[in-house]
């Protein structure tokens, strides 16, 4: 059975009205992945907030940091799964299948990434997005320390904590606009 065909609950502008800036940025995405992921065009609706988003994602998840891209796509899964956000858990597992060039992480990340057979750097780093996505208000210096005694800088602690910040923001978006992924996602990596 398909996937419901919509973007989003919400009215989009057509694409044909987007400032010429944001047709070439959609240009590049059908260039390098093939696609527009429908995030992006659920942010069309304000296009200024959807190139502070654009920027503010390209720097989080590919910029420069102590986390691999690998990392930093098994916390966007965790945190999805965590909040159960559709989107999110099939455009983010298909990013772990891609990085990881394994099919079955990118599952278990997606179902319950407990279950994966992990080293401890991952899973002190996962145990403390879900539970900074869960409990937030239990973190402690006793789970920064953990995530210390598994070899993460402070840096690398703030950008675990960037990342699951910015994906419990997106899960919301997309829970609330009823975002639907890309069905090319399904099929890929596999």
């Amino acid at each position: 059975m398909p996937q419901p065909k919509h973007i989003v609950k919400t009215a989009l502008p057509n694409e044909n009205d987007l400032d010429d800036d944001i047709k070439k940025y959609f240009a590049k995405c059908e260039e390098k992945l093939g696609m527009v992921p429908y995030v992006l065009k659920a942010l069309t609706g304000n296009q200024e907030k959807l190139r502070n988003f654009s920027k503010f994602y390209n720097e989080l998840m590919l910029g420069a940091s102590g986390l691999s891209k690998l990392e930093r796509e098994m916390i966007a899964v965790a945190v999805s799964s965590a909040n159960r956000c559709y989107y999110c858990l099939v455009a983010h597992g298909q990013a772990v299948r891609q990085y990881s060039d394994d099919p079955q992480l990118g599952e278990m990340m997606v179902m319950n990434y407990r279950v994966a057979e992990l080293d401890a750097r991952q899973r002190a780093m996962l145990d403390f997005a879900w539970k900074l996505t869960k409990t937030p208000q239990d973190i402690g210096d006793a789970d920064r320390q953990e995530l210390r005694d598994v070899g993460f800088s402070d840096a690398d602690i703030f950008d675990i904590c960037d990342v699951v910040g910015f994906f419990n923001y997106t899960n919301r978006m997309a829970h609330g606009l009823d975002m639907m992924p890309n069905p090319d996602y399904h099929a890929m990596n596999r």
